[in-house]
């Protein structure tokens, strides 16, 4: 069985967060501070390189993947790299306003000397380690594509809504899953493909490295914060929250990137965000996130949000569905 095709295991009541309980969770977030510092990877000296010429990740991995574009290897080549590129501006994009929430949560703490406090600051400095890295990568792949959705009342909406959000940790603690969910899952398929240009896996494998603990962190803090979330929070991440994961996946590539190659841009990224391989990949990188709200009693099995069923392809209790 895939991943994509393993149910969500079932799981039970939500902890309550008790003092014996968020003890145990700081001495956890304690190791995971000794773990950052174990070992600081600097990626202007440590991840060195370039990327070299011709496409730079597998075609089969392409959101155009079953589109059947007769396209030509130059054209291909052009895809693939803008494609790419898109994907790493989403993610310095998202990894600013993780860093702006979790700047947000530190200078309204209530005690700085929590070991929270201290990892947020550890990730603040791990995030703007890799955006450099990224701010590199797409400097050397040099796209052309304009984003259409970056603009306008889109747009607008978009960044208030964005900026309200990461305001709230228990919302900035679930898109954090979501997105870091994601691009995990895009980089692992990369790194352990064979077409995958050199460079390219190297900077994939290093932002995994760290991206791991990052992810532990959010799972660990979760039951937590929802312990503490006001109704209008739960609220948002039983309704809302699915639908950002949702546009977060399907904007990672976004509708300009076709356009450079000369199709119509958002027919064609209607159509790819759409295909059967797309839809599956969205459910295998997203469904350990409704995993983690299982597991930290955000959700129930039986009582899971049509929002979330829907984005993940399962049933009210967590079990994968057929399209």
């Amino acid at each position: 069985m895939t991943t994509t095709e393993a149910a969500v295991p079932a799981r039970t009541a939500a902890r309550s967060a008790s003092p014996r309980d968020r003890a145990a969770t700081s001495e956890r977030v304690d190791r995971l501070n000794t773990a950052s510092l174990r070992r600081i990877v600097e990626p202007d000296t440590e991840v060195a390189g370039s990327i070299g010429p011709g496409r730079v990740i597998p075609a089969e991995l392409s959101i155009a993947a079953g589109l059947d574009l007769e396209l030509t290897e130059e054209q291909l080549v052009r895809l693939s790299r803008e494609e790419l590129a898109s994907i790493v501006i989403a993610g310095i994009r998202f990894e600013a306003l993780l860093m702006s929430g979790f700047a947000s949560e530190i200078a309204f703490a209530g005690e700085l000397t929590d070991p929270r406090v201290t990892y947020m600051l550890h990730e603040i400095g791990e995030e703007t380690r890799h955006s450099r890295l990224f701010v590199r990568l797409v400097d050397q792949l040099a796209p052309t594509a304009v984003n259409p959705i970056d603009v306008g009342v889109r747009h607008w909406i978009f960044r208030r809504v964005a900026r309200a959000l990461v305001r709230r940790p228990v919302v900035l603690c679930v898109l954090v899953l979501a997105g870091e969910e994601i691009p995990d899952l895009l980089q692992k398929k990369m790194v352990d493909h064979a077409e995958t240009d050199p460079f390219v896996r190297e900077v994939n494998r290093y932002h995994r490295m760290e991206e791991a603990r990052h992810l532990a962190y959010a799972r660990m803090v979760l039951p937590e914060l929802w312990q503490q979330a006001s109704a209008l929070d739960r609220l948002l991440v039983r309704r809302l929250v699915p639908l950002v994961a949702q546009t977060m996946f399907d904007g990672i590539v976004h509708p300009g990137v076709f356009a450079t190659v000369g199709l119509p841009a958002f027919a064609t990224w209607r159509r790819a965000i759409r295909t059967p391989a797309r839809v599956a990949l969205r459910r295998e990188a997203l469904r350990p996130v409704l995993g983690a709200l299982l597991d930290g009693g955000v959700l129930r099995p039986g009582r899971i949000p049509v929002g979330w069923r829907r984005l993940c392809g399962v049933d009210a209790q967590g079990s994968p569905v057929e399209s």
